[in-house]
């Protein structure tokens, strides 16, 4: 009777055992939740490793870059780099002869701006537009027992333009100029339609040696004004002033030849 009763399994009370897939994927998940510090350690080492390999990877390919390229392409690139230099050298030559070419025209400008306003001052010195100073001579010619001619003036100015004077004034008040005129007048003499009254004082720069040179000399001005009844005094001095100046004179027919 006892046969026909079910048997029990024996495991109804046991508990399940899991699969071995399931044990090792947990393993795995609770490792990587959780790691220990050798694995830190062994994964920064193989990040590192990894990393060098890439470079060496990327170096290697640059470097490659003209190795696989044939003689007749590496000449080709060369003779390209070289006609680039070349190209360039030449654009620098021509920069440096243009910098240079504007130097000495630069230069040349200068110069000749120089030259022309040296060339101003001197002929408005000449022409008595400006006033002056420099080392000279004063001349005091005051009449005694006789009266001083025209023409002994004449020959004095005359002698003192010879001697190189660059400027004379008579009496503070006229400049003498290249077409001052002189005239004899009642009471004195007259220069340029002004008259002056004598004593006569003449400022003159120049070399001051050469200046009174030129009037001292046997039978010269000097020797004249004294015939004439006149007393001359000749001072050299370091310094003449000349304030006076003239107006400046409009020709009525000269004109500026453009075609010279």
């Amino acid at each position: 009777m006892h046969d026909d009763e079910p048997r029990s399994s024996g495991t109804a009370d046991e508990p399940d055992v899991p699969a071995p897939e399931a044990a090792g994927r947990d393993r795995l998940l609770a490792t990587l939740r959780t790691p220990t510090w050798s694995q830190v350690v062994v994964g920064s080492l193989l990040a590192v490793v990894g990393f060098a390999a890439v470079v060496q990877v990327n170096n290697t390919q640059l470097d490659n870059t003209y190795a696989g390229l044939r003689e007749q392409d590496l000449i080709e690139i060369l003779t390209g780099l070289t006609g680039t230099a070349e190209r360039a050298r030449r654009e620098v030559d021509r920069l440096e002869r243009t910098r240079d070419e504007l130097q000495s025209e630069s230069t040349r400008r200068d110069a000749a701006l120089t030259q022309t306003e040296e060339r101003v001052r001197t002929l408005n010195i000449i022409a008595g537009l400006v006033p002056v100073t420099g080392p000279g001579i004063r001349i005091r010619i005051e009449e005694t027992t006789g009266q001083a001619t025209l023409n002994s003036l004449l020959d004095l100015v005359q002698e003192l333009r010879t001697a190189d004077a660059e400027a004379m004034e008579f009496n503070n008040l006229h400049r003498l100029g290249a077409n001052s005129a002189f005239d004899n007048a009642t009471g004195g003499i007259e220069l340029d339609g002004k008259l002056l009254e004598p004593p006569y004082v003449i400022d003159v720069i120049g070399d001051p040696h050469t200046l009174n040179g030129a009037l001292t000399f046997k039978d010269g001005p000097i020797s004249q004004l004294n015939d004439d009844g006149a007393e001359v005094d000749v001072q050299e001095l370091e310094k003449v002033d000349i304030v006076s100046v003239r107006a400046p004179a409009q020709p009525e027919n000269a004109q500026v030849d453009t075609s010279q």
